[in-house]
């Protein structure tokens, strides 16, 4: 028995994703439907929205979840293969950004806060510890963020020279160290002080500042600055 096909083309052309975005705009569009567009088309037994549906369910239904999945994750998914899976991440990855950017809606850092917030935009799906570096000029504006290295659960490690380096390619004058708690907790462990100390004493000799070492996670933010630790 021939398998059927079940093109979106074969839908009323009012039900058709990029049509119904078209004419309705993103907004009328159901979340499958819109990740039905980045699917482009589905398979011979299901549609691009059904295979959408089937990601969303691995996803527990939930675009935070389904933020952390991986590459390895999204292609068990029968009709999802790994250019399909790089597609979702590709755009779940610019979503991440936009929101981080919307959170900074100041374009001088003026405290804590504004940077934890920008930060857990950026850390939040990450399944791992990382570690990052915001380079600030002398307003005291974001030039680059970057992370610098990729732990396991418990820690990573990062590495001064790389950070000044980058520092020096970006000419900037202070810079903010940032790491993620998976976890959730937010109190620095004696290495976090250690690592700190290493890096503001390096930085100094090229007149870098170190302004601060945020430790975030979904529940909060831990700040060296704030709490007299640097």
């Amino acid at each position: 028995m021939q398998a059927q096909n079940y093109s979106i083309k074969q839908w009323a052309k009012d039900d058709r994703p990029r049509e119904k975005l078209r004419t309705k705009g993103a907004t009328a569009l159901s979340d499958s439907e819109l990740l039905a567009i980045l699917l482009h088309h589905g398979t011979r037994e299901k549609s691009a929205v059904d295979l959408a549906k089937d990601i969303l369910l691995l996803g527990k239904n939930n675009l935070s979840e389904l933020g952390r999945l991986s590459i390895a994750d999204l292609s068990r998914i029968k009709g999802i293969g790994e250019a399909k899976a790089i597609t979702i991440m590709a755009a779940l990855e610019l979503g991440r950004r936009r929101q981080a950017s919307a959170s900074l809606d100041k374009p001088i850092i003026a405290s804590s806060g504004d940077v934890a917030r920008y930060l857990q935009s950026l850390l939040r799906d990450h399944r791992h510890e990382v570690f990052a570096v915001l380079f600030l000029n002398r307003a005291n504006k974001i030039n680059h963020f970057q992370v610098v290295s990729q732990g396991g659960i418990t820690g990573t490690v990062a590495d001064p020279r790389i950070i000044l380096k980058r520092a020096l390619e970006e000419d900037a004058v202070s810079i903010i160290l940032c790491h993620n708690h998976p976890s959730g907790a937010l109190k620095p462990s004696r290495a976090d002080e250690e690592l700190t100390l290493k890096i503001k004493e390096a930085a100094r000799y090229f007149d870098i500042k170190v302004l601060d070492h945020l430790i975030v996670s979904e529940e909060g933010y831990f700040s060296f600055a704030d709490e007299g630790l640097i």
